[in-house]
């Protein structure tokens, strides 16, 4: 998988290769009826044009393509291995290249002229990377949102296999995105929030956070197992020293320091292949929007934060530049992402980065001295259907 595809899929079975194979295996009816195999933009291509076609960054995603020297085709070792045809996979084209006209069909559906052309775009992590405006060689952003990561555009494909640190193929023809991708960060806070009864209102999470300078619970952010950089898919979530006097905005606190203590652990392998010193880091997604949760990152990581303006619509804004690349409206990304506003600038606090610190040895500790025990827990189950 690291020589062909500069990566390799999660032991936790989110990845699409996990799941063909598993339907392979469990849905052979299913699977031998199957003509294409399509993410979802893929889908939405094919609804608009009637052809099938994917963007280079799902390819990758697939961990079925081989990704070397900037462009993506399909592996015919790695389908011959897992015995996959590959008429069953569609045409890879740049995300900033037309996949055709909108048919006829569509165009009535839509209620507009059937001379439209329909750009094959890139996925979320691809468009939002472009969205955060760091677009120049090696400069790194943050994502938080229902998971977050770390990320940059280089040129050169990179990998660092011991940390969960792989290169897919960005939506800048013939670049990489160097990226550490976390599995749960803002959905743990939604979680929290929907026990609480506090389902959607973040207004009301915002006031009390801000009104809570320091809580003494550690939050392990693990609900579904951790890809950077750890790769395990045993551990879990937890909320470690809670008294009887614990108050729910202590709580919604620690979960924002949790996943702040997760992104600092991961963030020295990024920067570290990007073989450059980061000045500043731009911040997108929607857990952007809570300055406290952009405060403590940046007191995690000791670096100043810049927040785009709109950071929950950093996948929209990147769509939007990379259709404007696709019809000639811009030269190239480094001129568009000049037009994006940047809110405001978080700097880090030496005291609280001082606290932070402390909370980062006992965060580590915390994993090594509970990882075994995650194993043997979670290994009690078969898959979720009960005890073993």
């Amino acid at each position: 998988f690291l020589r062909i595809t500069g990566g390799a899929p999660s032991k936790t079975g989110k990845d699409v290769i996990s799941k063909i194979i598993w339907m392979k295996e469990n849905e052979p009816d299913i699977f031998n009826k199957t003509y294409k195999f399509l993410d979802v933009k893929g889908y939405l291509i094919n609804k608009c044009t009637n052809k099938f076609i994917t963007s280079p960054d799902e390819a990758n995603l697939s961990w079925l393509a081989d990704t070397k020297h900037g462009k993506a085709k399909w592996s015919l070792e790695l389908l011959k291995d897992y015995k996959l045809s590959v008429d069953l996979f569609p045409e890879i084209k740049q995300s900033t290249e037309i996949a055709g006209r909108l048919s006829k069909e569509a165009a009535v559906q839509f209620g507009i002229g059937d001379d439209v052309p329909v750009i094959v775009g890139a996925g979320d992590i691809t468009s939002a990377a472009i969205g955060s405006g760091a677009v120049k060689e090696g400069e790194l952003h943050i994502y938080v949102g229902t998971s977050d990561w770390i990320a940059g555009h280089i040129s050169k494909r990179k990998v660092d296999v011991f940390h969960y640190v792989g290169s897919l193929l960005s939506a800048i023809p013939n670049k990489y995105l160097l990226i550490a991708e976390q599995e749960v960060a803002a959905g743990s806070l939604e979680w929290m929030m929907s026990m609480l009864g506090m389902e959607k209102d973040y207004e009301k999470v915002d006031k009390l956070v801000r009104e809570t300078n320091k809580t003494d619970i550690l939050f392990l952010p693990w609900f579904y197992g951790e890809r950077s950089p750890i790769d395990n898919p045993f551990v879990r979530g937890g909320l470690l020293n809670l008294t009887l006097d614990t108050k729910k905005e202590e709580i919604l606190r620690s979960i924002m320091e949790g996943v702040a203590l997760n992104i600092k652990w991961a963030y020295p392998y990024v920067e570290k292949m990007t073989e450059k010193q980061q000045e500043i880091i731009n911040i997108v997604g929607g857990g952007a929007l809570f300055d406290l949760w952009c405060q403590l990152i940046a007191d995690s990581i000791r670096k100043p934060v810049r927040r785009i303006s709109n950071p929950q619509l950093a996948g929209v804004r990147g769509s939007a530049a990379i259709a404007s690349i696709a019809i000639g409206a811009f030269k190239n990304f480094d001129e568009i992402v000049l037009r994006f506003r940047i809110d405001k600038v978080f700097k880090p606090d030496a005291n609280s980065s001082e606290i932070m610190e402390k909370k980062f040895k006992e965060f580590k500790k915390t994993y090594e001295n509970l990882k075994d025990i995650f194993k043997r827990l979670n290994k009690l189950y078969n898959l979720g259907n009960g005890l073993k």
